[in-house]
């Protein structure tokens, strides 16, 4: 059944439910840690993407907010407990829309969180203070996680600080991804996708334009400076995209579509006009020198460019 809140976003949503009852109950009652909280949307959940619609609101989806606090020493458990009793009374139903009575799988995701658990859960730090080898290994979906969203209120400053802190990855990281991903198009794309069709291994083919089509998709993120989000609303987010987004029609053909022959040629023919819009964009951005329509090639010389001269020399895929 349409409710009112099938015509706005869940994010749209949480500030008004937090401007209407939050905003208030937090300055009446807890008038001394208002300006030491932050408060948002952020995390798991198509809605901290915006890219929640009316499917969304069958699972995990309510009028809700988070109230990041910092570390015990400036706000106590004690007073975390009342403030999460608190919030549990705000109103159970708004916009048409029911509070859930349970936390969704995966913990909770709204009311009282401290910011270092948040950050925690993300991206393995409490202050985003990541290390090489936690920058190359955290899943891209959790950072993604860890900077969507919105953040409605945050005068103390320190969750915003740790969101602008893992916002992209550094330089060289980005460089060791690209490399690593490229490589992975190049074998599976560029070599092994008509291997497998001539030996008439229609599924191996299939994973091939697969790989190809996660691994360039990866790349254009990257490129953008952006996280690629959890599969799911990964092609969603593609669309979003300024460089290279319009590769959307295209990568969903190549991986929706069949291998029959004539139909694989052309497929093959698509992956090579991609892979030269990706060299381009290499090309725009000095990431590469090499001369050819070769990924493999330019995966190589984008590695080269790294400055980190350990990161240069671990494996190429030590990054993805």
């Amino acid at each position: 059944m349409a409710s009112e809140a099938s015509k706005e976003k869940g994010l749209e949503i949480s500030k008004k439910y937090y401007e209407l009852y939050g905003k208030a109950m937090i300055k009446e009652k807890f008038p001394d840690i208002e300006e030491k909280i932050a408060i948002g949307l952020a995390g798991s959940g198509s809605e901290c993407f915006g890219y929640d619609d009316g499917y969304s609101h069958d699972h995990d989806f309510e009028p809700a907010f988070c109230i990041f606090l910092p570390q015990e020493d400036i706000i106590d458990s004690k007073t975390a407990f009342n403030l999460q009793r608190e919030y549990t009374k705000l109103p159970q139903e708004f916009m048409g829309l029911k509070r859930q009575k349970m936390s969704p799988v995966g913990g909770n995701r709204h009311g009282v969180i401290r910011t270092s658990d948040f950050f925690t859960s993300k991206c393995g730090n409490p202050f985003g203070q990541l290390t090489v080898g936690e920058w190359l290994t955290v899943p891209e979906y959790s950072l993604a996680e860890a900077v969507n969203g919105e953040i409605f209120k945050d005068n103390y400053g320190e969750f915003s600080l740790i969101r602008d802190r893992i916002s992209h990855y550094p330089n060289d990281i980005r460089l060791k991804k690209i490399a690593g991903y490229l490589l992975i198009m190049a074998q599976a794309g560029q070599y092994n996708y008509l291997r497998c069709v001539d030996r008439g291994e229609s599924a191996a083919a299939q994973i091939s334009v697969y790989k190809f089509t996660e691994a360039c998709m990866h790349v254009i993120f990257l490129l953008n400076e952006k996280y690629m989000p959890y599969y799911k609303w990964s092609f969603r987010a593609l669309k979003d995209l300024s460089r290279l987004g319009n590769l959307y029609d295209s990568l969903e053909f190549i991986i929706s579509s069949d291998n029959e022959k004539n139909r694989a040629q052309m497929k093959s023919e698509m992956i090579e006009d991609i892979a030269a819009l990706i060299i381009k964009e290499l090309k725009n951005d000095s990431m590469t020198e090499a001369v050819c329509n070769d990924l493999e090639k330019h995966a190589y010389s984008v590695n080269d460019h790294i400055k980190d001269g350990n990161l240069r020399n671990m494996d190429i895929f030590s990054g993805v």
